[in-house]
């Protein structure tokens, strides 16, 4: 486990999508390795990959409405020495090209990596067809598949930058609308070892996505009642990080988990299953419960599907509640 403290405060943040992250890391792989190849699926802006496209447009390739076909080429491209990133929206990436990503990509262990844009009810008007909600719990079950999802701009442009220089297949996760930038340039970033971003004896809240900074506020908010938080940054969920898990259940006696994502399979599961093995503490999971996503703005969705500040202040009372009575 890294430790990297951060402290939001009164500090105004500049916002930016974690999507510009990506595009911004698929140039910098393509300016390091020549073999780096990106794919598209009519949705080349929304992706940002377009940025990719105007850098080397000899090495990008459009396949229109066909991401099950744009999986496939992908897997042959990457027999032949390519690196290439399938860039759509998660719904279909994980969705609609499941199958060629399972049997195609992770059944022959190949190099492609996959992006997975529009990551949460944060994608805001484009509604339930478009907010990815379910992409964790699909992939993280898939064998010799990595799962990232990164926090914000510069946390995702690191990522989509590891996970090209990593062999094998690879998911990224990553957002449509700006979201607050807490990390810098500096921040370690290890794939498959979580980052300690504020200490704490009470309670551990594990977040990731768009809902590590949600949850940054809310331990500084609930400093000031006396809870000492410690929040630890999850941008790995496969493989996940068991001994940085598991002394934060030994070190705080509680945990809650946040994700941008169905509650079931997701982020909060994968913690649980690592709690629940080694050592058992009081958990509460904030996550999408078992629902499509909705059309609307961004920040009004988040608070009513109950991943705001208040909702993760709220869970960290009642499992902190729980432990002082024994776990129950």
């Amino acid at each position: 486990m890294i430790e990297y403290p951060i402290t939001i405060g009164d500090r105004k943040l500049e916002s930016i999508p974690t999507r510009f992250g990506y595009g911004d890391g698929l140039v910098e792989l393509g300016k390091r390795n020549p073999n780096v190849v990106v794919l598209g699926a009519d949705l080349t802006s929304s992706t940002a990959a377009d940025r990719f496209q105007k850098a080397f447009p000899d090495r990008f390739f459009s396949f229109g409405i066909a991401e099950q076909n744009m999986s496939a080429a992908a897997g042959g491209l990457s027999l032949v020495g390519k690196i290439p990133f399938v860039s759509t929206y998660g719904v279909f990436s994980t969705g609609r090209a499941w199958d060629q990503l399972r049997t195609t990509i992770c059944y022959s262990n190949l190099n492609v990596k996959v992006g997975g844009a529009h990551g949460g009810v944060s994608v805001g008007p484009d509604g339930a067809t478009h907010q990815t909600l379910e992409d964790l719990s699909v992939t993280r079950c898939l064998p010799n598949l990595t799962v990232v999802s990164p926090c914000d701009y510069y946390e995702t442009k690191k990522a989509t930058i590891a996970i090209g220089e990593k062999q094998g297949p690879c998911y990224i996760r990553f957002g449509r609308e700006p979201m607050p930038v807490f990390t810098d340039e500096k921040t370690p970033f290890v794939l498959g070892e979580v980052t300690m971003f504020r200490q704490g004896k009470d309670c551990t809240i594990i977040a990731t996505g768009h809902m590590v900074h949600r949850a940054l506020v809310a331990a500084e908010k609930l400093e000031k009642e006396g809870l000492s938080v410690r929040v630890v940054n999850l941008h790995t969920i496969k493989p996940i990080d068991v001994k940085g898990i598991i002394a934060c259940a030994k070190e705080t006696g509680c945990i809650v988990t946040a994700e941008e994502h169905q509650m079931m399979g997701g982020m909060g599961s994968a913690v649980a299953e690592v709690v629940v093995q080694n050592l058992a503490v009081p958990m509460e999971i904030i996550g999408i419960r078992d629902r499509f996503g909705l059309s609307g703005d961004p920040e009004k969705l988040m608070e009513y599907f109950g991943l705001g500040v208040s909702h993760l202040m709220d869970a960290v009372r009642r499992v902190i509640d729980r432990k002082k009575k024994g776990g129950k």
